[in-house]
């Protein structure tokens, strides 16, 4: 399998994130994927996570 892409990363770190992540994936992500890209992906899902959050916040209040 070659590297995987962009969308890939995205789904990975996002599935990840909420708890979803089969251990297939898991397994794939590790054997294939660059620890560069899922750390990219994971600050970036971080930062617009937060920024979704204050955005519903300030909406409320």
């Amino acid at each position: 399998m070659s590297k995987p892409s962009i969308l890939q990363v995205a789904k990975s770190v996002f599935a990840a994130a909420i708890g979803i992540q089969s251990q297939k994936n898991r397994e794939q992500d590790f054997q294939h994927g660059s620890l560069s890209a899922y750390l990219i992906g994971g600050v970036l899902f971080t930062i617009a996570f937060i920024g979704v959050i204050v955005l519903v916040v300030s909406m409320v209040l």
